[in-house]
């Protein structure tokens, strides 16, 4: 294999965003001819022109621009991918991946971070994410990622891998009049005070969670909101609030105080996401998110 032309890429990169010899040679601090021949060295090697330069403006060529957007994402995480392991040889330990939960971890998940760990040789700290913030501990570089409740509409997150969509449920005390049905209709919805959440969620993601009306236009009630979705089991073991939940978490938090019964005709599912930071992307992550493929894949074809 030919030796990565590192620095025939970086130039390009850099005059793709410049498109003018003279700031590029700037940013990379060497002469303008230098940035010329650095650019002719990459196309020799490709075998394809990339670069239009006339005396009045340099531009790329289609094959040039296509080069660039394919090169360049790759590039960047090489990048971060060298960055880390400078930080890790300077902190002369493991790296450390921190991934954040809303609500429990199951046994997927688990299987594929003992994998993660094994091959990457790369400890993991688990956290809970508030309920009502999915994106904040992202956002704001306390975890690294989280499997959080999808929708994410914001071009500063990646969602990796999405967990196949799942039922959900309404979990009602043991002693609301709903807690022995076999199922209630959404309609029925109306007559309940659904939990929503507290916290930095945006609206969209609100809404999506607690819908604030049935499909035939009658009003949700959302009187009440928690942190957690722990917290939200207590206050429905404890008083007439309602809260809507997806199936895998139902079925790793049963409670003798607390009933979870199937709503007919919610066609919005409940569905999970591994979220990371799009300008913090890296193999790692990149490996975790198929991992996390692999281990559903497998709980699907034997579940």
């Amino acid at each position: 294999m030919d030796q990565l032309p590192a620095r025939e890429i970086e130039c390009l990169l850099v005059l793709a965003g410049e498109l003018h010899f003279g700031r590029t040679a700037a940013r990379l601090g060497c002469s303008q001819s230098r940035v010329s021949q650095l650019v002719a060295a990459l196309e020799r090697r490709i075998g394809a022109k990339l670069v239009e330069r006339t005396s009045r403006r340099v531009e790329l060529t289609r094959f040039g621009a296509e080069f660039v957007g394919e090169v360049g994402p790759a590039y960047q995480r090489l990048v971060g991918v060298v960055g880390q392991a400078r930080e890790r040889a300077r902190r002369g330990g493991l790296a450390e991946v921190r991934i954040g939960f809303q609500g429990t971890a199951y046994e997927e998940v688990i299987e594929a971070l003992r994998r993660f760990k094994l091959h990457c040789q790369t400890s993991v700290v688990v956290t809970e994410v508030p309920y009502g913030s999915p994106f904040s501990a992202v956002l704001d570089g306390v975890v690294d990622c989280a499997v959080v409740e999808l929708p994410v509409r914001d071009e500063r997150l990646t969602v990796g891998f999405s967990f196949p969509p799942q039922d959900r449920l309404l979990a009602v005390g043991a002693e609301h009049p709903f807690a022995r049905r076999e199922r209630v209709d959404i309609e029925e919805l109306a007559s309940v005070d659904l939990i929503a959440s507290t916290g930095e969620a945006p609206g969209y993601w609100l809404a999506a969670q607690v819908p604030p009306a049935t499909p035939a236009g009658s009003e949700i009630r959302s009187t009440a909101g928690v942190a957690t979705l722990q917290e939200g089991l207590t206050l429905v073991a404890g008083s007439e609030h309602a809260l809507l939940l997806c199936r895998p978490f139902v079925e790793r938090s049963r409670r003798g105080d607390v009933r979870y019964v199937p709503v007919s005709g919610m066609e919005a599912s409940s569905q999970l996401g591994l979220v990371w930071r799009t300008d913090r992307t890296t193999a790692q992550l990149e490996y975790l998110a198929r991992l996390l493929a692999e281990e559903s894949a497998r709980a699907s074809s034997t579940g």
